[in-house]
């Protein structure tokens, strides 16, 4: 369960807002808390955002739906949002309750500002898509991983950054650069792929791609196998060197973001993946378990990643311990040293570090604790998951 929704907002609420909100805390583990801290309309808009998105991914998860029938509704899902009535009651998912009540999600839409509704059913629409394509094919080539990753978490970032502009909380020019939004997006779901290698495909999943893995493997479930380590770990060392390539556009997105409870709904996210991602790197525990980032650590980056210096500070960190670990004979030596070598120059200079200082006051620090506090029930069942954007997409 995430946060309780505040009193004032929660008694000039209607019924079916706030039966949206209770979803949310029950189909969120992650998002549910940092939403509700977001200021004002903006607020409701993420909300239904998110819960559209959660059920046009309970479709997408639900293997008991035929492929005839889920490419289609995958493809049309979007159009659901305008029939008042249209719900689903045949899935035997966990978050089936957001298809089975769709209705009042999709009442809650069209009652959202139309620059609401245009973003999130264009978004809803391309994802819808994307998802179809992907049912029917796996993840081959590097630019294909780019293209999984774009359909379910790329846009979701791009889409949340219209939103950020529609509200006029941010400029403009944060819902115009598709290509920094998409980066957040990607930063966020490779994370979770490459931490997820086990539990993915103990049930026959698969998002590694296999131009990555079979260059050390015939087979992707072979990199589990005990005598096959050291092919294991270059593997993993490539995909988060891939990875670590979109941090130098999650810095610059950041560094343009000027209100404070946007600010901390996207850095905090990002802090929590590349400290995943560092325990990650070169670590045989991926492929005998379940790597987890401590909940002291966890909790004490969520109250530190409320302005861009402190950002910088813990990206430059989690860079230099990567570094630090870098193999004489990891096959991706070249690379690894390269980007890490990148990040450091972003987060180490000085050019950015004064942009959010003004911003910071001791309250957003009080801010910080309490949903610090908030999210501790999340963080106590699964830490090690990095919440945001990601994590809309069941990862």
């Amino acid at each position: 369960m995430g946060a309780p929704v505040d009193k004032f907002f929660e008694e000039s609420m209607s019924e079916s807002l706030r039966t949206c909100y209770l979803y949310l805390n029950q189909t969120s583990r992650s998002f549910a808390a940092v939403i509700q801290a977001l200021d004002g309309e903006l607020r409701h808009a993420v909300c239904i955002f998110y819960l559209v998105l959660r059920a046009l991914d309970t479709v997408e998860d639900d293997m008991t739906i035929p492929l005839e029938k889920k490419v289609p509704m995958l493809n049309d899902f979007h159009t659901y949002l305008y029939q008042a009535n249209w719900c689903f009651t045949e899935s035997h998912e966990k978050d089936r309750r957001v298809l089975e009540d769709f209705p009042t999600i999709s009442l809650e839409f069209r009652n959202l500002g139309q620059a609401y509704q245009d973003v999130i059913s264009d978004i809803c629409h391309r994802m819808g898509v994307g998802m179809a394509e992907f049912l029917e094919k796996k993840v081959g080539s590097m630019k294909e991983w780019d293209q999984y990753c774009h359909y379910v978490a790329g846009l979701v970032g791009i889409g949340l950054s219209q939103l950020f502009s529609a509200s006029q909380l941010e400029d403009p020019e944060v819902g115009k650069d598709t290509e920094l939004a998409n980066s957040m997006g990607l930063f966020l779901q490779k994370t979770n792929i490459i931490r997820d290698y086990l539990e993915d495909i103990q049930v026959a999943r698969a998002f590694w791609p296999q131009e990555a893995w079979s260059q050390f493997a015939c087979r992707l479930e072979d990199l589990a196998e005990s005598d096959q380590l050291t092919s294991a770990l270059s593997c993993l060392n490539l995909l988060v060197t891939d990875a670590l390539r979109h941090v130098p556009d999650v810095i610059t997105y950041l560094a343009r973001l000027r209100n404070q409870s946007v600010f901390n709904f996207c850095a905090i996210p990002q802090v929590m993946a590349i400290a995943t991602l560092s325990a990650c790197y070169n670590n045989p525990q991926v492929f005998q378990g379940v790597v987890k980032i401590r909940k002291g650590q966890a909790v004490t980056l969520m109250m530190q990643a409320t302005n861009m210096g402190a950002v910088q500070s813990i990206m430059a960190q989690y860079s230099q311990e990567m570094l630090q670990r870098v193999s004489l004979t990891d096959p991706s030596r070249d690379k690894t040293l390269f980007i890490l070598g990148v990040i450091q120059e972003r987060t180490l200079s000085q050019a950015t570090l004064a942009s959010r200082t003004a911003h910071l006051s001791p309250m957003y620090l009080s801010a910080a604790m309490i949903l610090a506090a908030l999210s501790w029930q999340y963080l106590s069942t699964t830490a090690g998951q990095p919440p945001g954007t990601a994590d809309m997409q069941g990862h």
